[in-house]
């Protein structure tokens, strides 16, 4: 017998610090004590963002201003088996005021969260904890001396994952930056990821593996690294990616780009459009800047990635 699906809404209210709001449920309540981010069902004639918007009413006593679509997720209780449609709720009008939670609780992303956590809300935790911004390297280009004192440039202002991406290097000078570069990632409490090369990713002590899209498309199994990610053109690449529980994806490029010269990017409509509605974070890429940090947020992506955007280069 097939099971009810039920629908529901869950907010990620987010701090400027980036600390978000857990609720823990009440002691009448199914899976009492555990926590959870604020929301509920969506009820019939709703979309999941007027839900969440009245939820958050009901529950808190805030009317939400502005929030961005984030992650979709299943998850199967014993009751019922439940798509969690997640949202960032960045701003908001009123005090909160626990109206049906045991407790709230703002938690920074690198703090434990609390526990027990609602099954279903868990990998949220870990997507939370993935940096807003990556720093793509092209030391093969620029030379590594150069690339090295880029990332430390970048590590300064507040670059925090950074993807080694040095196919043009050979593989000892490869190894070498590798080593050079983790260390100074590590140093800041970065995130370092390999692009393509599981083997150097072990050797030298990575955080994890990105994949491009040919090896996605080709994998049958997740990469066994904390972090694993993947370079998305399609949506069906895209699906690929979630089909095979990585932690996040790039999708792009969204603009025009000197390493896809003559290529139109996607555009900010049609990047909407294929990244929504999936379980894991998407970055946007191509042509980006910091600045663009907003705009690709409110088309729902979890950041940016760049290559030359991060380092004082050109597009």
């Amino acid at each position: 017998m097939k099971r009810k699906l039920v629908d529901v809404a869950a907010g990620v209210l987010l701090r400027p610090d980036g600390s978000y709001l857990l609720g823990q449920r009440g002691a009448d309540t199914v899976y009492a004590g555990y926590w959870e981010f604020p929301g509920g069902k969506v009820e019939p004639g709703e979309t999941p963002a007027q839900a969440l918007c009245r939820e958050l009413e009901e529950e808190l006593g805030i009317r939400v201003s502005k929030l961005r679509p984030w992650l979709r997720r299943e998850h199967d209780y014993e009751h019922a088996h439940v798509r969690l449609h997640f949202f960032e709720v960045v701003a908001w009008q009123g005090e909160l005021d626990n109206r049906v939670h045991g407790a709230l609780s703002w938690v920074a992303p690198q703090q434990p969260a609390c526990e027990p956590m609602l099954p279903a809300n868990g990998p949220i935790l870990k997507a939370l904890r993935l940096p807003r911004t990556m720093g793509i390297t092209h030391a093969s280009e620029i030379g590594v001396a150069a690339q090295l004192a880029a990332l430390e440039r970048g590590l300064d202002a507040g670059l925090r994952l950074v993807q080694l991406r040095e196919g043009g290097l050979a593989d000892a000078a490869r190894e070498d930056f590798a080593r050079a570069a983790r260390a100074r990632v590590h140093a800041r409490g970065g995130v370092l990821v390999i692009n393509a090369d599981a083997q150097l990713a072990r050797s030298v002590e990575a955080d994890g593996l990105h994949l491009p899209a040919r090896q996605l498309m080709a994998a049958t199994t997740r990469p066994e690294f904390v972090w694993v990610g993947a370079s998305c053109h399609t949506r069906a690449e895209l699906e690929q990616a979630a089909a095979l529980g990585l932690d996040y994806a790039l999708l792009g490029p969204v603009c025009p780009t000197l390493s896809h010269p003559g290529q139109e990017g996607l555009g900010w409509a049609r990047f909407t459009e294929l990244a929504a509605g999936l379980p894991m974070p998407v970055f946007a890429l191509g042509g980006l800047l910091p600045e663009d940090m907003a705009r690709a947020r409110d088309a729902g992506a979890h950041g940016i990635a760049a290559i030359r955007g991060f380092w004082g280069a050109q597009r």
